[in-house]
């Protein structure tokens, strides 16, 4: 695989798909340490990341900068409009992109990519449809192993 761009939704992949709120409204969102550490790991060996997701959170922003992913797109109805503009200004094709979704707004951009892949908790028409299936749920590991198995074992 020749992959130069990987692209995340946020929940039900990077998040276990929980949403809570506090008793001000404050909402808060779980990640997990692992899936961050790979997501950095393969930042240094010189894979971009893109998150694209149909909601707003200021978590996704905080989480996102400290990893260091550098393009977040949040609100997005359209997901593959997004993502072509991403492609175009990062010169590369389709096939050079990876993504990770779970749901079925992320079914015209898993079946664009050159690899695809979700959470083993995804909703069955999508995992019915992607070239990867993780054994972990979203939030737990998920994301780790699609890095994995894109880049190869983190040592």
């Amino acid at each position: 695989m020749d992959i130069k761009l990987i692209v995340l939704d946020v929940d039900g992949v990077m998040t276990d798909g929980s949403i809570y709120y506090d008793s001000e409204g404050r909402e808060y969102k779980r990640f997990n340490v692992k899936d961050g550490f790979a997501i950095k790991y393969a930042i240094q060996k010189s894979i971009t990341f893109a998150v694209i997701t149909g909601r707003i959170s200021s978590m996704v922003e905080k989480r996102c900068g400290e990893l260091g992913i550098n393009y977040v797109f949040q609100n997005v109805e359209d997901k593959v409009k997004v993502c072509d503009e991403l492609v175009e200004k990062l010169g590369i094709t389709y096939y050079q992109v990876a993504y990770m979704g779970d749901d079925i707004p992320d079914l015209p951009l898993l079946k664009k990519v050159g690899f695809s892949g979700a959470p083993i908790d995804a909703v069955r028409k999508v995992k019915k449809e992607v070239d990867f299936v993780s054994v972990y749920p979203g939030g737990k590991g998920a994301v780790r192993e699609f890095i994995e198995r894109i880049i190869g074992e983190i040592e």
